[in-house]
């Protein structure tokens, strides 16, 4: 596989709301970009309605042999101009042989619609 992309993970702020709980602010996210990575098309759907029409489109993302990139499910990934939200838990492999991480791979979707 070529490892030869990369993306920029986007993670929300934390702000406090009326009631004083801890919410999300994407108003001010932290911006990481990440390189060696591997992003190919794993999904595309689309639903018709009367009112709309969706189309979901998702990519499986893999990181270079022996990285461990900062990606957490709850994080949006700018990639090739648009984004996307990571989709599910981010999996992190590891190394046969030795106690480190080989690679990690998530799933990132795009709603649009």
């Amino acid at each position: 596989m070529m490892f030869n992309q990369s993306a920029v993970r986007v993670r929300a702020g934390v702000k406090a709301d009326r009631g004083g709980n801890t919410v999300p602010d994407w108003a001010n996210p932290d911006r990481l970009t990440v390189t060696g990575l591997n992003v190919q098309p794993t999904s595309q759907s689309e639903d018709v309605d009367e009112q709309r029409t969706a189309a979901i489109t998702g990519y499986r993302v893999q990181s270079t042999e022996g990285t461990s990139p900062d990606i957490r499910a709850t994080d949006r990934i700018e990639w090739a101009g648009q984004t996307f939200e990571v989709d599910g838990e981010v999996a992190v492999w590891p190394d046969l042989f030795t106690d480190t991480v080989h690679h990690i791979e998530f799933v990132m979707v795009r709603a649009t619609g």
